[in-house]
């Protein structure tokens, strides 16, 4: 039974919050991870600007503090998103980083987007499973040696909840990456948008795409789904059709996620505070749902999501919030506030697949 580490957040004043944190992954045998010298990916969310319930860079620097003093070199990441918003490419990414307070002076440590300037720089990692027989993740976060997440854990409207295995499946696959865990269908142009500047044409590798009328047309029959004329196109006239149910979708996620960590060093942490119903992918961020509960840590990505879910659960709902709202219809926080969510399937598939187990002890300190 894999052992995941929790604390609480309350201080004293010989300790306060970040020395707790240093403590709780030091309990939890980070140490035990041989860092000298190794690159190490630390992977987050930055948070979309005008969300602010993502984590405090202080909690950043603390990880990056304590690498550096096991002699590793670490650096902060994510990859492009495939929607349109502020980190949608590296410039962008970055400096909505910057303004989210995640510079190498607040962090100790710099921001490297994993997947390149427009969100094609990635790596096919074979992994034969039921979805997903290699995934697209972005070149950064491969070339890393070791490979550390740090998950702010909250709900979310199309898995249930973002957790561990979120952060790291949809957060390291690239642009294309993201376009196959989310759809089953090809992408299509939108030809109002369209300026015909060509780029998507010089971009595909397999001559999908033509001009019809002085605008882009993707043969379908043709195209991969690569994602790739998404990630070039500076104009979003390219968008994907056709969504993954929910559950195939967890499933691709936990696919992901299982290439992100496989045959090398990782280790997680996850911070249940300012548990927003939805992601902080959003540009915005709604009332709480449970009460701040603490902080766990555990090298087991499964273990960790399913006791963040369980002490999620075990909380009373914030009366004037989005799950406070709803009636008790399910016995769970999640299925209350999205009914067509079903976030055990993520478990699930993720233990099936060797990526760990649910059954866990829970050591608090």
């Amino acid at each position: 039974m894999t052992k995941v580490f929790f604390t609480d957040f309350r201080t004293v004043v010989e300790e306060n919050i970040l020395a707790k944190l240093k403590r709780l992954v030091q309990t939890a045998g980070i140490d035990t991870i041989n860092f000298k010298k190794k690159f190490t990916a630390i992977k987050l969310h930055f948070g979309e600007p005008g969300n602010v319930a993502y984590l405090r860079p202080n909690y950043l620097k603390v990880i990056a503090d304590y690498i550096k003093e096991l002699g590793g070199v670490p650096f902060l990441t994510d990859c492009n998103t495939l929607y349109v918003g502020r980190r949608k490419n590296a410039i962008e990414h970055i400096s909505s980083a910057y303004e989210n307070g995640f510079s190498p002076f607040s962090t100790g440590c710099h921001v490297l987007i994993g997947d390149g300037l427009k969100g094609t720089d990635d790596v096919e990692v074979p992994i034969n499973g039921k979805h997903i027989k290699a995934a697209k993740i972005g070149r950064g976060i491969m070339d890393a040696d070791i490979f550390l997440s740090m998950t702010h854990f909250k709900g979310h409207e199309a898995t249930g909840f973002g957790g561990t295995i979120k952060n790291i499946g949809m957060g390291c696959g690239s642009r294309g990456g993201k376009m196959e865990m989310h759809y089953a269908g090809k992408p299509r142009v939108n030809s109002k948008k369209c300026v015909s500047c060509g780029t998507c044409y010089r971009n595909c590798a397999f001559g999908a795409i033509s001009f019809v009328d002085k605008k882009a047309f993707i043969n379908t029959d043709i195209c991969v789904g690569c994602g790739r004329c998404i990630g070039s196109c500076n104009y979003d006239a390219i968008r994907p059709i056709n969504s993954n149910s929910n559950t195939v979708l967890n499933e691709k996620i936990a696919e992901y996620a299982y290439a992100v960590v496989k045959d090398r060093p990782h280790f997680h942490v996850s911070l249940i505070m300012d548990v927003s119903p939805f992601c902080d992918c959003h540009s915005e961020n709604d009332v709480a749902i449970v009460p701040d509960i603490g902080m766990l840590a555990s090298f087991d990505p499964v273990s960790l999501d399913q006791a963040c879910a369980d002490l999620v659960n075990a909380a009373p709902a914030v009366k004037n919030s989005l799950l406070g709202e709803k009636e008790n219809l399910h016995n769970d926080h999640f299925t209350n506030l999205f009914p067509d969510t079903e976030w055990q399937s993520c478990l699930s598939h993720a233990e099936a697949i060797g990526l760990g187990e649910r059954n866990y002890e829970l050591v608090e300190i």
